[in-house]
């Protein structure tokens, strides 16, 4: 660790030593309540709408509520590991995240916008300047990319508030969209880092398989290209060359798994559960393809592949590694989150495939499984994240 006081570090109450665990452990509780919620107001029994409606809470709360807590606390704690520099940490991450859960709130409970908007936009802009305040301190160029997706995510949960204020639900989905796919750019940017480096340490291999540059690129750009065509509306119709860029994503993801592939993967759940999520990626990607070339597909399949099989879980295999590790924990999941990771891609197979035979209860079902594997690693990891490390280091 780089914390440079160590008396003062090990003083911080636990749960506000490193980002990671805030944010894991709120983003994870909003993720396993968000959908019983969004299940019980399409049954008709929710009893309050929230800013906006159901339909419009449901799509922003889970990428701009849950998938942007996770991303805020593993980039928050990724980038001490980067720079050498401490990461935020004590008073300044427990207000990060007490701005973060008061948006939560805010959206729920319908509170005046302008409230909500100064709530909503400052998390994400926080995470984007500390991120690029540490990276531009030494210089780390590399890693830059991450601070424009970041802002770019800011703009589109500005686009989405912008859309509340007008009571404009199209605007809202818009807004829904473009900044689905700047998460799968940073899926993207931060899988292709990861996963063959994970593969090779959890296999014992002598050396990650070696990325090429060239698609790094493309892959990054192909998904920012996407997510501002979505901004601009172009994305919204078929378009044949829309469907073009799409197929080439698709492709692209589909050479790196075969490139990271080793058969040992499927022995180790923390491997195979990435590589899955990783596959769903690409084949939202195809999906999408498909439907802007005319195949006559609904693309909310494409996109449920992407938020439940590819963000879903890679969210959840990432976390389960992660906190093992930062908590001074050998790399070996607890018992249960095989059936953890089993439980998310039914979830997601349930609602991209099943919901064409059964559509009611494969709904039902997608929810039931998404919510127990989320529990799973709550029972699992939350005492992990409010405790102190076992080995005795800060973090």
């Amino acid at each position: 660790m780089q914390v440079l006081d160590r008396r003062k570090a090990m003083s911080i109450t636990p749960l506000f030593r490193l980002a990671f665990r805030p944010f894991f452990l709120g983003g994870c509780l909003l993720a396993l309540l968000a959908i019983p919620l969004w299940l019980l107001a399409l049954a008709g029994d929710a009893g309050w709408q929230p800013a906006g409606g159901w339909l419009a809470w449901h799509r922003h709360e889970l990428l701009f509520g849950f998938a942007l807590a996770i991303i805020g606390g593993f980039l928050l704690t990724a980038v001490q590991t980067w720079t050498g520099r401490p990461g935020i940490s004590g008073t300044p991450l427990a207000v990060l995240a007490g701005l973060w859960l008061a948006a939560r709130l805010a959206w729920l409970f319908n509170l005046p916008w302008p409230l909500l908007a100064v709530l909503e936009l400052t998390f994400p802009l926080a995470v984007a300047g500390l991120m690029g305040w540490t990276l531009w301190k030494v210089r780390q160029q590399r890693n830059y990319p991450i601070v424009l997706v970041l802002l770019l995510l800011t703009l589109a949960d500005g686009l989405s508030l912008y859309g509340l204020l007008r009571g404009d639900e199209g605007w809202q989905r818009q807004a829904v969209l473009t900044g689905l796919w700047l998460v799968a750019a940073m899926m993207g940017l931060i899988g292709g880092r990861v996963i063959p480096f994970f593969t090779q340490r959890g296999l014992g291999r002598t050396e990650a398989v070696k990325p090429w540059p060239w698609l790094d690129y493309l892959l990054l750009a192909g998904s920012v290209l996407v997510a501002l065509l979505y901004a601009s509306g172009v994305a919204l119709m078929p378009s044949l060359w829309v469907g073009l860029v799409f197929a080439l994503l698709g492709i692209g993801h589909l050479v790196r798994l075969v490139r990271w592939h080793d058969r040992g993967l499927w022995r180790v759940p923390l491997l195979w559960s990435l590589h899955l999520a990783y596959a769903w990626l690409a084949m939202a990607c195809l999906g999408m393809a498909l439907w802007h070339v005319g195949v006559p597909l609904d693309p909310s399949l494409a996109v449920h592949a992407l938020t439940v099989g590819a963000m879903g879980g890679l969210i959840l295999a990432m976390i389960a590694r992660v906190s093992l590790g930062h908590t001074g924990r050998p790399l070996t999941p607890p018992k249960g989150m095989t059936l953890a990771f089993t439980l998310l891609n039914l979830a997601c197979l349930s609602r991209v495939l099943l919901v064409l035979i059964w559509p009611y209860a494969a709904l039902w079902l997608a929810g039931l499984c998404w919510t127990l594997g989320l529990g799973v690693y709550l029972w699992r990891y939350a005492p992990m994240l409010w405790h102190a490390r076992v080995d005795g280091h800060p973090g």
